[in-house]
């Protein structure tokens, strides 16, 4: 039975291990870009500036439409002629004109020939779905750096998990040691109470850092678009060094999307002042339409003239020119609203690309001071873990207080937390330098 047991045990272990999804930083960053809302939005937007391109192209293309009526003049309308016409004269004599029942048919053509407002339209649309893309990359960018610092929080605490658990089993150890002695008379009461009181409190430490680890994962899955109930597996080498990250002078802000997006928005302005200017020209079109009308004493659809019903067409072709002489200066006004709409975005441009040279200057100086701290504590750890080892031996013989034992666990672990905590702050800077560079793809594409 016991062996039965132990191989479903084992076999349950293996279909919960392939359940697990094995998420690396990259993994994480496509499935974000895939599924979240943020980024599945931004290439609909792509998609539906196609089609206000097409709405606007509509505006240069013959517009035809058909309409008909149907009306019956319960009383007609008289007028009045003079009796002369009629041989009566120095009388006046109301006539009804019209049929009680009327029904026209008819096909209108309006083609613009010349449109200002139209053409600047038509290279406006196009500038927008440019923006669109840009746009679209930007949001990418965005959903990436979120994502990147995401994850690399939810391993920081991994890592910290993972230390406080060393700890506790590490001190779990000395507690059975001192219990031992603590029962055979070579112990004192208060050291193997001291020993509980730090195991405890390791075991409530362990539970909130779980907790946390819960709450950041779930957040993540959240961010990237992922069931929650879904278990995640971080490779070990998350917290590598990235020598791809380092810079030269020669790096600049140009190629920033954020810069490209402004650039774009500054064309979409010029044009959206080109239109306002287009109200100061003349516009031209044709316009044209056929059709049937349709006069009776009775309803006329599918009467004859034998039924008192006649038809007859109709057609008419010409030209509308339409030339602005005076709005009241509203069209200037548009104009100079237009002026300082451009004016703004040229402000807002340069603020932007004085904050991604700070930015960029910042990154670099934060990568530098990580590293030599990511230096300083490994050396930390490696010293206290050294520590560690003598007074642990010189606890076991008794040349070392249980004091000295405590402290330098904790001193261990501190200088664990410390080093785990740097390597989060050189990743976090990691993506900051990254980004400052333009090259945030880089981390789906290496």
């Amino acid at each position: 039975m016991k062996y039965k047991l132990t191989i479903l045990a084992t076999l349950l272990l293996g279909v919960f291990a392939q359940a697990q999804e094995q998420l690396s930083l990259k993994d994480a960053i496509e499935y974000a870009l895939a599924n979240k809302a943020d980024a599945v939005k931004a290439k609909l937007d792509i998609q539906n500036s196609e089609h206000k391109i097409a709405e606007v192209r509509a505006m240069a293309l013959p517009q035809i439409t058909v309409s008909g009526d149907l009306t019956y003049n319960a009383i007609l309308q008289k007028s009045a002629l003079p009796g002369d016409i009629l041989g009566q004269p120095g009388t006046t004599i109301l006539v009804p004109f019209g049929q009680p029942w009327q029904s026209t048919a008819s096909a209108n053509l309006d083609q613009q020939i010349f449109n200002q407002a139209v053409f600047t339209g038509l290279k406006a649309a196009r500038t927008t779905r440019e923006f669109y893309q840009i746009n679209n990359t930007l949001t990418e960018e965005q959903v990436i750096e979120k994502v990147a610092n995401a994850y690399y929080q939810v391993y920081e605490t991994k890592l910290q998990l993972k230390t406080i658990e060393i700890k506790y089993e590490s001190t779990s150890k000395t507690a059975d040691v001192i219990k031992g002695l603590y029962e055979n008379g070579l112990a004192k009461k208060i050291d193997l109470d001291r020993m509980l009181v730090s195991k405890n409190n390791l075991e409530a430490n362990i539970t909130q850092t779980k907790n946390a680890l819960q709450l950041q994962e779930n957040s993540l899955k959240f961010m990237i678009g992922m069931g929650i109930q879904t278990p995640i597996v971080m490779p070990d080498n998350t917290f590598e060094i990235s020598a791809h990250v380092f810079v030269d002078e020669n790096t600049t802000i140009d190629n920033r999307t954020e810069i490209l997006v402004l650039e774009k928005q500054n064309e979409l302005l010029e044009l959206d002042k080109k239109s306002k200017i287009a109200e100061y020209y003349p516009t031209l079109s044709l316009r044209g339409s056929f059709g049937y009308l349709g006069l009776g004493s009775d309803f006329p659809w599918f009467s004859k003239p034998a039924d008192g019903t006649y038809w007859s067409s109709f057609s008419a072709i010409g030209l509308n020119l339409s030339i602005p002489v005076f709005n009241g200066f509203s069209t200037r006004s548009k104009v100079r609203q237009a002026d300082v709409a451009i004016e703004k975005a040229q402000v807002e441009l340069e603020e932007t690309r004085l904050a991604l040279s700070l930015d960029l200057e910042n990154a670099k100086t934060q990568i530098n001071n990580s590293l030599l701290t990511i230096d300083s504590q490994k050396t930390n750890v490696d010293l206290a873990k050294e520590v560690l080892e003598n007074i642990q031996n010189n606890y076991n013989n008794g040349l070392a207080t249980l004091t000295d034992l405590l402290d330098a666990e904790t001193a261990y672990a501190d200088a664990q937390n410390n080093y785990t905590d740097a390597l989060l702050k050189y990743k976090l800077a990691e993506i900051q330098l990254i980004k400052s560079k333009g090259e945030l793809k880089s981390l789906i594409n290496n």
